[in-house]
């Protein structure tokens, strides 16, 4: 297995995206474009990203510098709990609020008020559990 968020990691987690009907269908109907940073609560810059388009990943690599619509940071250990148990509302809800997971770019509050976007959000933690 890849390490998590290398290059050939984010290939595979954006393949897996596409192929879920929960996330890439959910957010292509509500025509959902982003650029999305993964990384970690120590590091200055996210250490991957994915592009959407329509709700499907486009691009899956490396940060480069891109604007982010979405920054989500955690530590290593957490990360790595939410892809082998995935994640609930309510432990999103724990983990944003003792900044387990910090949206450095985003607006966790307009996200988690629409089932359009939480749903898939929520799936997506489950999505990495397969890479």
């Amino acid at each position: 297995m890849s390490d998590l968020f290398s290059p050939a990691w984010m290939q595979a987690f954006g393949e897996q995206w596409n192929a879920e009907p929960e996330l890439a269908d959910a957010l292509a109907k509500i025509h959902f474009n982003s650029v999305i940073g993964y990384g970690f609560v120590d590091e200055p810059n996210p250490a991957a990203m994915l592009r959407l388009e329509e709700g499907r990943v486009v691009s899956a690599g490396a940060y480069d510098g891109q604007p982010l619509n979405w920054d989500l940071r955690a530590d290593r250990s957490h990360w790595q709990q939410w892809r082998t148990k995935g994640l609930t509302t309510a432990g999103l809800g724990m983990a944003y609020v003792s900044r387990k997971l910090q949206f450095r770019v985003g607006d966790y509050a307009a996200m988690i008020k629409d089932p359009r976007m939480a749903k898939p959000f929520i799936k997506s933690f489950a999505v990495m559990g397969r890479v």
